[in-house]
Formats: C-alpha cells, structure tokens, sequence
C-alpha cells in the first residue's frame, strides 16, 4: 500500500507546523493543493495515510528514491529513517565500521561526535517528522472529526484499529527517540497546531507516557499474527514494551526485568515460531520463505514499489566490495563502505587465532577472501571482514524484483522471536524470576539452529550476563540493537574497548555522557524550552 500516497497525506500535514526547530535546513513539509475534506471524500483514503506512517520508516518521500521528498533542505537517501538508525546504532559500537568520508560520519565509530553531527541531528528530525506525521492522523480521526464527515460505523471500527497502530508507530519512534536523546522535545495530537515552543520531557517521564500508551492500546490491535504482514499487532506491541522494560533501569533508574519476562512469555505463546535456516531472515523472500513466522515486526520494502537509497538499498550495497561478487547479493554494485571489527569476529571463535572459515556457527556470515579480520585503516575496504549478512536473492538464489539490482526486496527485521527468547534468558539471569530451565531452552534453540546439532548447547552453569551479551551480539548483529545492548551492560562508552573506538587503532575507552545522543545544536538554537544533555 506504500505507492498510494503520493499527495493526499501532505493535504493533513500541510496543516501542522514541523516542531523539530531545524530551521537552518529548511524543514518543512512539501505542500499540496487540496484540502483535508477532498482527501477523506475517498474511504480508502484512511488506510493509505496509515500506509505513510508505515513508509516513513522504509522511504524519504513521496515518488522515490528521490525527487519529491519528505523535508526539504535534506538528500533523501542520507535522510531516511532506518539508514539513520542503523548507523547510530552500529556504527558507534564493536559490530561495525565505514570507510566513507561523508561529513562527520567517522565521528560515531571514534565516539568524539559534537551536537553538530549531521547524523545524530538527521537522525532526531526523522523521528520528529515520524512523530508529527503520527500526531496529525490521529488528529484527522479523532471522534468529533469523523462525525463532521458522516463516516459510518463499519468504517469507524476499521479507523479504531488504524488508530491503534498510529499510536503504536508514534511509540515506537518516541521510543527512539528516548533512546537515543533521553529528553527530547514533546508534542501528542492534544496540542496545538501551529508554531510553538515545544517542552522538553524527562526521560522517565516519556518512559510512563510510552508505556501507558501501548497498554491502552493493546486490546485495540490485532491478535499477535493475526494483521497484514508489514503492520503492526500484539506481538509488535509485546516486543516493544520488553525492549522498553529491559532498559528501564537506564531510562528511569527503576529496573523493570520481571515486566520483560511478562511480555515475552506472551510473546513466545504467541504463534511464532523459528524458521529453520537462519540466513532465510535476511533474504529477499524473507516475507515468505518461512521467516516470516519468526519476524514480528519488519520494515517493509520492495524493488518496485518501496525504492529509497537508505533501508536495505544501503545496508545491502554497502556492505559489498573488493572481491564480492554484486551478483551473490542480488544488486548490481557494491558501495565498498560497511565492514565489522575483529571484536565481533572473536566472539564466534574459541581462540582469537582460529580461522572463522572454520567456525561451525552458521550465524557466522563473513566474507574473508582479500579481507583482513584486523583493520589498519578504516578507509580500506579490504581492512575488516565484510558481513555477508543481507542479500537480495531468494532461498533460490534468484535476484529480486527489481530488474536494475538497485533496490532490495528484503525487509528489515526490527523486532524477531530470537530476540523475545534473548530477552527472556537476561530477565531470568538478572534475577527477575521466570524459568532457567527455560531460558537454556530458548538459547538452546537458537544454538541448534546455528550449529545444525546440539553439540554446543549450553547448560544452566553456562548462562551468565557476558554469555548473554555476547549471544545476543552473535545471533543480533547488524539489527540495530548492538548500542543499546552495550549501553545496558556498562560497556558502551567508559566500560568497553573495541577496534578504533576513540579514533585509535587498539581502542580505548570514552566519556561517560556519550551513552546518549546529544541535542541537536540547531534545535537548541531555537527552541529555548530545550536544555542540552550532560557534557555536550
């Protein structure tokens, strides 16, 4: 439903201010012709705005990949929402690097980024854009909106439903958002449009707005499974408020584990299930081939109707060069730029001498032929495994649809069982009750997929909080969750060392603030109501 949107959602949002604040790029909302009562004349019309909440995570403008974009003032493959979400959470940890010189893109993995950082400020207007977009949907379906347009009861139901998932998008962006800033600016539907001033809100204060809001909405989403693929049900909302739980103690200074282990169980009792060959999750079928009965919740995209350069377009493409055959992936060119670090690698191998060509682990998805596993110069492709995680072939090896091999047809796996199972097994070693029976046994079914035996399973003597974060790095790299993974445990910025961390080549140790993201300096600049975060 993506490429139904090209001008209708702007009429809405043309009517709403962008309170980001990022004035010195111009960010305003391309404008339209029509009024908000023409576009609803259609019924239909409801869903497709839905659809441009869904594609904001996936595409950064109207006809993509480019030429009619979201904000002005901004490249739309630099500016597209999981391009920039990737980056922040992967490049600024021991899972990844990037050769490119573009701007201060080198900053996040030397962890020396200032409040100018192009990234992190690119970053924070998508998820405000996100959240804007969201508040004016549920403005335009708000009860009394919907009398003044005599919409009828059948119709009503299906809005209450689309609510829901607004509601859900918003969260899981103003979770980003908590995530990544801490205490960023806030504005609900409630407000005002127009120009103003928004507030600032605590961390722990959006922590109980973004819990309060998914559980008031999960009796209104559909049962876990049971909603079109791509959109949002229980089983996303359950994935959302564990992640949400698990960090609790960093967002709010309360731990919250026991919750997590509520919410997992409800999702591992949902009707998922793991699809039997790991490297199926990151194909271009991965919406059919069986791992969609193990993804909960994705972003979509297509080579046809979803074309951006952000998304699996620069995740896939960058990931490829020197001797990597373009053709194995599915594209028709490699961009030369993502590599991992030795650190990474060394967690599948017994020994930091062992060859990873050796490694059983299936999970183990690097290119090696012409790379090195330590890197001298990050500019150097060829310094650095590559990952040949993502592909845009099917189970059969076919290239997807796109007959250019520009755009992928892989989804995105933002939330998968994997991670409910991991999830759990931490809640139980942090002491917050469940089962360790259990957890074993969810690790244990990972471990057997990767292996293809039970010749490496673990016991209970085994499940420790190093195990635990070190599992989730070999069964979750490169799915944007590594910083935040880091940054519960106490080894993201003064408490862990990785390749070039710091701008040095054995790495070293940073401050302590640089657990968050900061404000950006242009935001501050005109908004007062902002205060910068500690040590920026």
């Amino acid at each position: 439903m993506f490429n139904k949107i090209k001008s209708t959602f702007l009429v809405l949002f043309g009517l709403a201010v962008l309170w980001s604040c990022e004035s010195e790029l111009d960010l305003v909302p391309e404008d339209n012709r029509e009024t908000a009562a023409s576009a609803f004349e259609d019924p239909a019309a409801y869903k497709q705005f839905l659809a441009k909440l869904y594609a904001g995570f996936a595409i950064s403008g109207q006809d993509g990949p480019a030429g009619d974009a979201d904000l002005s003032g901004l490249d739309e493959g630099f500016s597209q929402y999981m391009r920039l979400y990737f980056k922040l959470q992967e490049l600024t940890t021991d899972e990844a690097v990037i050769g490119w010189n573009d701007g201060t893109i080198k900053d996040l993995h030397n962890q020396n980024w200032t409040s100018g950082n192009e990234f992190i400020r690119t970053m924070y207007s998508r998820v405000m854009y996100q959240i804007a977009q969201s508040n004016e949907y549920l403005r335009q379906t708000e009860t009394s909106v919907l009398d003044g347009r005599g919409v009828d009861s059948g119709l009503r139901a299906e809005i209450d439903t689309y609510r829901a998932e607004a509601r859900f998008l918003r969260a899981l962006s103003y979770w980003h958002a908590l995530d990544l800033y801490g205490n960023p600016p806030f504005v609900t539907e409630e407000d005002p449009v127009g120009a103003f001033l928004p507030e600032q809100i605590t961390s722990a204060e959006l922590f109980n707005y973004i819990e309060g809001e998914l559980l008031a909405i999960e009796s209104e989403l559909v049962a876990a499974g049971a909603n079109e693929y791509g959109r949002a049900d229980q089983g996303a909302l359950w994935m959302l408020l564990s992640k949400l739980y698990l960090n609790a103690e960093k967002y709010t200074g309360t731990p919250r584990y026991a919750d997590v282990i509520t919410y997992t169980n409800k999702v591992i009792a949902a009707d998922y299930s793991l699809v039997d060959d790991y490297q199926k999750l990151f194909l271009a079928d991965n919406n059919s081939n069986g791992a969609q009965n193990e993804i909960i919740f994705p972003i979509t995209f297509d080579g046809i109707n979803t074309q951006a350069y952000g998304g699996m377009t620069f995740i896939i493409h960058a990931a490829v060069g020197g001797s990597m055959d373009p053709d194995n992936f599915g594209i028709n060119g490699g961009w030369a730029g993502l590599r991992t670090t030795s650190a990474l690698v060394n967690k599948f191998l017994d020994s930091e001498d062992d060859a990873i060509e050796e490694v059983a682990d299936q999970r183990a998805l690097f290119y090696t032929d012409g790379q090195s596993k330590e890197i001298n110069d990050i500019s150097n492709f060829t310094n650095g495994y590559a990952v040949a995680k993502y592909k845009n072939v099917d189970v059969n090896g076919n290239a997807g649809s796109d007959p250019t091999g520009d755009f992928p047809d892989t989804d995105f796996p933002m939330f998968r069982l994997a991670d409910a199972y991991l999830m759990y097994a931490e809640a139980v070693v942090r002491g917050a009750g469940g089962s360790q029976a259990n957890a074993v046994d969810y690790i244990n079914e990972l471990r057997e997929r990767a292996f293809g035996n039970a010749d490496n399973n673990i016991s209970t003597a085994d499940l420790s909080l190093n195990f635990i974060l070190n599992e989730r790095a070999r069964e979750l790299y490169w799915e944007a969750h590594r910083r935040t993974d880091l940054i519960r445990f106490g080894q993201f910025s003064d408490g862990g060392v990785w390749p070039f961390k710091g701008g040095v080549p054995q790495g070293t140790t940073t401050e302590a603030f640089r657990d968050l993201f900061p404000i950006p300096a242009s935001d501050l600049g005109v908004n007062t109501n902002l205060t910068q975060n500690p040590g920026y």
